[in-house]
């Protein structure tokens, strides 16, 4: 079982974000008027239902892993006692995933539940980041040709290890600072 505290529908972050929008809302209806303001609430409403089958599918994917994958496989291939190798999985599997940020963050919070560590969570996102295939094959061939991408991606292969490897202790401070006393 992970030591880490399940976090509630409502935190700080939470909180804080609700006090930006809605002071953001206040500071469009006061300056621009309420035309302004029912403008971008519509763009913005529009904007929410558009990617809300994205969220779901998202979070479902995190779902079906979490049932999918045993937690002691988990903690085995990417936990804290995985060492380079967990960091090596976790690096591979964020190149090859597809999808945007909608299936990435759902998939490593999921991991992350499960036991994943913090660096391989960074490496995950890092790789994804920086080493997506299907970016690369989508957008950058066909703009910038085979020189340019294979250039990036030999010189972006190392990073996803290095923040992997900064993010374990600090993971760890992390973790020490936030455990129930």
């Amino acid at each position: 079982m992970s030591t880490r505290p399940r976090p509630g529908a409502l935190d700080w972050s939470t909180g804080l974000l609700a006090l930006l929008v809605i002071g953001a809302a206040v500071t469009v209806y006061v300056r621009d008027g309420s035309e302004k303001f029912l403008e971008v609430l519509a763009h913005d409403a529009v904007l929410f239902v558009n990617m809300m089958p994205n969220m779901l599918a998202g979070c479902l994917v995190g779902a079906f892993i979490a049932l999918l994958l045993p937690r002691e496989m988990v903690n085995r291939w990417i936990g804290a006692e995985s060492g380079f190798s967990g960091l090596l999985i976790a690096a591979v599997a964020g190149a090859i995933l597809p999808g945007g940020p909608f299936t990435i963050y759902p998939i490593a919070a999921t991991l992350a539940i499960m036991g994943a560590d913090a660096g391989a969570i960074v490496a995950l996102i890092v790789s994804w980041c920086l080493l997506g295939y299907s970016r690369a094959l989508i957008w950058e061939l066909p703009f910038f040709g085979v020189d340019f991408v294979g250039w990036r991606v030999l010189l972006a292969v190392p990073l996803p290890f290095i923040a992997g490897m900064l993010a374990r202790p600090v993971g760890r401070l992390f973790l020490r600072w936030f455990k129930e006393p």
